[in-house]
C-alpha cells in the first residue's frame, strides 16, 4: 500500500517539485499540498496522510508549532519528516525533540531527496514487518544503533541495500541496467553501487555479452 504523502511547503514552486519527485516514485501517494501552518494542520484531519513533508518557514505559524500539535492531537499518528532551509542548531534540536523522524535540509539535489524517501520507505516497512513484542536486536535496529558502514563519497546505505537485494532476489547474475530497473535507478548509478560490492568483495563480475554480440558484464552476489 503507497504512503499517502501530505506536502507542506510555502513556496508553491518548492511544493510542486516535492510532489513531482514523489509521484515519480514507487511507494508514495501525494494526496494533498499546504502552504501555511493552519491549512496544514487541517489537512491533516481531512485526509488523514501516512506522512508529512513539513517545511519550517510556514508564513502564519512555524512549522515547529505545527509539529508540536501534530504530536498533541488525537488520531491516527503521522510521520513528519523536515524538509526545510532551517538549519540553525536549535532548530533542529526542537524538531528532534518534538518527534520529527527525519531532517532533510534545502537545497538539495533530487537523488538526495529520493535516497531520504527510501530510507523512511525501508525503515517503514521495517516496522511493519516486526511483531508487537521486541526483543533487544529488534529494537537496535528501529532506534539506528547499529554501526554505520562507511561508505565512499556520495554513495548511499539505503540504495545500497536496494541494490544488494535486486542481486539477492534473482537466481542470476543481473546486468547494471537489470539492477537498475529493479531498483529504481539509472545504470549508471547502479553500476556505481555494482562495482563498489565487487570492491568490497560482496559481488563478483561474470561475463556476459550484450547486442551486436559486444563484451558485458553481469553481477551477482558472492
Amino acid at each position: 500500500m503507497s504512503v499517502r504523502t501530505l506536502v507542506v511547503d510555502d513556496d508553491f514552486a518548492v511544493a510542486a517539485i516535492h510532489r513531482g519527485f514523489l509521484e515519480a516514485m514507487p511507494g508514495f501517494e501525494v494526496v494533498g499540498e499546504a502552504h501555511r501552518g493552519g491549512e496544514a494542520l487541517r489537512a491533516v484531519e481531512a485526509l488523514r496522510p501516512d506522512l508529512v513533508l513539513l517545511d519550517i518557514h510556514l508564513p502564519d505559524m512555524s512549522g515547529l508549532e505545527v509539529l508540536a500539535r501534530l504530536r498533541a492531537r488525537n488520531g491516527p499518528p503521522v510521520d513528519v519528516i523536515a524538509v526545510t532551509a532551517a538549519r540553525e542548531r536549535e532548530t533542529v534540536r526542537q524538531a528532534m525533540s518534538r518527534g520529527v523522524d527525519n531532517y532533510l535540509v534545502k537545497p538539495f539535489t533530487r537523488t538526495a531527496f529520493l535516497d531520504r524517501m527510501r530510507e523512511y520507505l525501508a525503515q517503514r516497512t521495517e516496522v511493519q514487518r516486526l511483531g508487537q513484542v521486541l526483543d533487544q536486536d529488534e529494537v537496535d535496529q528501529l532506534m539506528h544503533h547499529r554501526p554505520r558502514v562507511v561508505l565512499p563519497k556520495g554513495l548511499s546505505a539505503v540504495t545500497l541495500r536496494l541494490v544488494t537485494d535486486a542481486l539477492k532476489d534473482s537466481e542470476n547474475d543481473l546486468s547494471a541496467q537489470e539492477v537498475g530497473d529493479r531498483a529504481g535507478l539509472s545504470r549508471v548509478s547502479a553500476r556505481r553501487y555494482l562495482e563498489h560490492l565487487v570492491t568490497i568483495g560482496m559481488a563478483e563480475v561474470q561475463p556476459r555479452y550484450g547486442m551486436a554480440n559486444r563484451p558485458a558484464h553481469g553481477y551477482r552476489l558472492t
